[in-house]
């Protein structure tokens, strides 16, 4: 996994703060030398079909690197994009060129829970979504609903999931966020 800096949401319980937090160390490296530092497992990406997953922070973020890389591994490698959606259009329609499969965290799609939860709107996403899926087909893209304490419910994750598969999503990964003190 490769996390980039920056994100456009503030969820609540993010599992990477340090994405976008100002004090945080970071690395930068350029397209061809993160490939000289995965280049090792060459050999297994090949033989299992496997390669590397982007999150973050938001990877979408980062297209024009992002397609640099894609250049210089071609199709030798799987490239998978973990993304809130929560872009820019022309990035969507560009990362269809770079990634072999999307995970979308979607989070729910009630518009006050979303606001609620992230900070930002839901429309965004769901519309990315919806090009997402036209573009790609409904095979290259898994979609999270996390059940999240405090923010949302069974019920408005069963309401999320409908109106997701009415747009033609046809994979999901249901789990429940666990919260400690």
């Amino acid at each position: 996994m490769v996390g980039f800096y920056g994100c456009p949401l503030r969820c609540k319980y993010c599992l990477n703060p340090h994405s976008f937090a100002p004090d945080t160390k970071t690395e930068e490296l350029t397209p061809t030398e993160l490939y000289e530092r995965l280049k090792c497992d060459d050999l297994y990406f090949v033989a299992t079909g496997g390669g590397v997953s982007f999150g973050g922070g938001e990877p979408l973020l980062n297209i024009d690197f992002l397609e640099e890389f894609k250049g210089i591994v071609g199709d030798r490698w799987r490239i998978l994009a973990e993304t809130s959606l929560s872009v820019e259009k022309e990035a969507v329609k560009r990362a269809v060129k770079v990634f072999d499969e999307f995970v979308v965290d979607i989070k729910d799609t009630d518009p006050e829970i979303y606001l609620s939860y992230t900070g930002k709107r839901v429309d965004r996403a769901l519309n990315n979504l919806k090009m997402l899926l036209s573009l790609v087909g409904s095979d290259k893209v898994l979609v999270r609903l996390p059940l999240i304490p405090h923010y949302n419910t069974e019920e408005s994750r069963q309401k999320s999931e409908a109106l997701l598969r009415e747009m033609g999503v046809t994979r999901f990964d249901r789990f429940e966020y666990i919260v400690r003190a």
